[in-house]
């Protein structure tokens, strides 16, 4: 074992997820040299090896072979398929395979160099880097980015080791899809595994700690949505507490403060997410994660040391890989003085991977009551459009919130097939300088015919014809 190599970067980037990548893509752009250190074997982080692209693979696998059965010629033909959970899951190691493949290109192309192992700060300046075969690498840079994500919150009392008890890092390799589970956490994550094993014919109990689910959308959305899994089975509990679990070598049962036990196959913890911040040192150079190790940053994604940066997962809300992928880029800009005024950091749209999925970007209808905004509501029922009725979709809206008097769009919720497409319509609109950004360009647009966008036109006449 050979004594630690030192290096010297312009800009060093802690983990290759989407922040990382952004920020490491970017700094490349501004002329600096970069070193990216990635933990895992392979670069993408956890949202290319665990999260996003191996369950948005398996939500799609699940759907072809629901479009299968569901079809009137195969059901006339006595056809219907049926998969394992471990065949549907390995639809996805392609896509990662390629994702993989595809992103370490970019770091070959743009000469960043990536180092394996894990970081800590042993100064301001400076990074050692562990790596796998006990050598050391000290990476030394003017300015930092912390990428690091984040990970499922584990409570010291249950014990994650039962081959029986998941979270979201492990539930994709469940060896064969269980008859029953327990879902304990409402979030966007419990919500997703919620639509995809309910569709996959699994009993679900979905435990919210909360009064409503996701309470951060629109309440007639979420109420669509609860409505919606409900019909399909889905048995909710609203208003529940864990108490305890036992583990048995067939099954789990959970207890509730409630006085409910809740009897299934497995069980998925879905109930917070920790900020992956324990071992890079902070402590040395003075910078203090909070409770759930998220690191607290100023608007230009700096920490309380304006070298170092930090963004993604790792500071907390929105916690989304696409504002993950813009804010590394922003952080990236801002320490290249390459001007960081455009970027959009927080007109982020929300998009959320249920059956059928939800999307959206601007103000609730909570929120526009609460400030006092006179607005008024333009719907789309997704049973009205042809494009729906042709795709067999029919479950969905789409929810224009605009200003009654200047007609100034401030909000665009979407809850059905393709909505995490659809909003970005409205996005684009939203985002033009007054006047261009009213209703009016909906009424006043011709849309293709039959598609799905063309709600927007349905939606903001719906509204229109309420002032009059």
């Amino acid at each position: 074992m050979q004594g630690p190599v030192e290096k010297s970067f312009d800009v060093v980037v802690i983990g290759t997820g989407p922040g990382g990548e952004g920020a490491s893509m970017e700094a490349t752009k501004q002329g600096k040299r970069v070193c990216a250190i990635e933990r895992m074997p392979q670069i993408g982080g956890n949202c290319t090896h665990l999260g996003t692209i191996p369950s948005k693979s398996l939500r799609a696998a699940i759907y072809r072979l629901m479009d299968v059965n569901s079809a009137p010629l195969f059901r006339q033909l006595g056809l219907n398929l049926e998969l394992s959970f471990r065949d549907l899951r390995r639809s996805a190691q392609s896509v990662i395979d390629q994702q993989v493949a595809m992103r370490r290109s970019f770091y070959d192309r743009n000469d960043v160099e990536v180092l394996n192992g894990d970081a800590t700060f042993v100064s301001p300046q400076c990074v050692r880097v562990q790596h796998a075969d006990g050598n050391v690498t000290l990476a030394r840079a003017a300015s930092f980015v912390i990428a690091t994500g984040s990970r499922p919150y584990r409570p010291p009392e249950i014990d994650f080791s039962h081959p029986r008890v998941y979270d979201s890092d492990t539930i994709l390799n469940l060896p064969e899809t269980p008859r029953s589970m327990t879902i304990y956490g409402a979030g966007v994550i419990g919500c997703e595994y919620a639509s995809m094993f309910r569709n996959l014919q699994v009993k679900l109990n979905l435990v919210n700690t909360r009064e409503r689910m996701l309470e951060f959308l629109d309440e007639e959305i979420c109420d669509a949505l609860a409505y919606h899994m409900r019909d399909t089975g889905v048995r909710i509990r609203n208003n529940e507490q864990f108490e305890r679990l036992e583990t048995f070598d067939d099954h789990v049962v959970m207890h509730l403060k409630s006085g409910k036990q809740l009897r299934s196959d497995v069980l998925l913890w879905a109930n917070g997410r920790t900020g992956n911040t324990e071992g890079l040192g902070l402590e040395t150079i003075g910078i203090q994660p909070n409770h759930r190790g998220q690191i607290e940053v100023n608007a230009n994604m700096q920490t309380a040391l304006p070298h170092v940066y930090a963004v993604g997962d790792v500071i907390g809300v929105p916690a989304l890989a696409s504002a993950a992928y813009i804010q590394g880029r922003f952080a990236a800009r801002h320490l290249g003085e390459g001007g960081s005024d455009n970027f959009r950091i927080s007109d982020i749209p929300a998009g959320i991977y249920t059956s059928p999925e939800i999307s959206s970007i601007g103000r609730t209808e909570r929120e526009l009551t609460e400030a006092c905004i006179p607005y008024e509501v333009g719907h789309s029922m997704f049973k009205n459009l042809a494009r729906a009725q042709i795709m067999g979709r029919p479950v969905g809206m789409l929810k224009i919130l605009f200003h009654r008097e200047t007609l100034e769009l401030l909000g665009v919720h979407c809850f059905g097939v393709n909505a995490s497409e659809i909003i970005h319509i409205g996005q684009a609109i939203m985002a033009q300088p007054a006047p261009h950004n009213s209703l009016l360009y909906f009424i006043n647009t011709t849309f293709n015919y039959p598609t799905m966008a063309e709600a927007y036109r349905v939606a903001a006449l719906n509204g229109y014809n309420r002032l009059h």
